[in-house]
C-alpha cells in the first residue's frame, strides 16, 4: 500500500510529507485514508476498535464499521475514505456504507487514485515490477497528473510471516 503525503486546504498545501498510511493489528493489516484529515482519524480508532472486536477477520471489521458509519449521526458526517488491506482483502470503506472489494485487489483513493489505479493496473499488465515497485511508480504517475498529489511517497508492505 502506497499514498502520498499531501495535504490540502482549499487550493493551499499545508503539509508535503504527511503519513496517510498506519499499521495495524501488529502489522498484519494497512490502513490507508483520504479526506478530511480529522475525519480520517476518527475513522481509524474506530476501525481499530472493530478490529480488536473481529481480531482474525478483516471484512467483519470493516463491515462492522460500515454500519455505524451509515446509521450513526455523528460518524455520518465524516468525509474521508478509507483502504484497508490484509494478506487475503482489499476493502474500500465509503461513508455511504460500502464496503467493496476490487475485482484485481487494485484500489486507488483521493484525488489522484483513478490515475494511480490506471497506471497500476498497465504495469500489472506490462511489466514484470514487483507489487512495492508498482505501488510507487502508480504514484509517482499520479502525482505527474494530479495537483493535489505530491512525490513524497511511503510504501508499506504486509509481513508474509503468520
Amino acid at each position: 500500500m502506497g499514498g502520498d503525503g499531501q495535504v490540502t486546504v482549499g487550493t493551499s498545501v499545508m503539509k508535503a510529507d504527511a503519513t496517510k498510511i498506519r499499521q495495524l493489528a501488529d502489522g498484519r493489516v494497512l490502513v490507508g485514508f483520504a479526506g478530511a484529515t480529522a475525519d480520517a482519524f476518527a475513522l481509524l480508532e474506530r476501525f481499530e476498535a472493530k478490529l480488536k472486536d473481529h481480531p482474525e477477520n478483516v471484512p467483519r471489521a470493516a463491515i462492522e464499521l460500515a454500519k455505524d458509519w451509515r446509521t450513526d449521526r455523528s460518524l455520518r458526517r465524516l468525509e474521508a475514505l478509507m483502504a484497508v488491506v490484509d494478506a487475503r482483502t482489499t476493502l474500500l470503506l465509503t461513508g455511504n456504507g460500502d464496503v467493496i472489494q476490487p475485482t484485481d485487489d487494485v484500489l486507488g483513493i483521493g484525488s489522484g487514485g483513478n490515475y494511480a489505479v490506471a497506471a497500476a493496473r498497465a504495469l500489472m499488465k506490462h511489466s514484470t515490477l514487483a507489487a512495492d515497485e508498482i505501488v510507487r511508480t502508480s504514484l509517482e504517475i499520479a502525482a505527474g497528473i494530479d495537483i493535489y498529489t505530491n512525490c513524497s511517497i511511503a510504501v508499506e508492505t504486509l509481513s508474509c510471516e503468520t
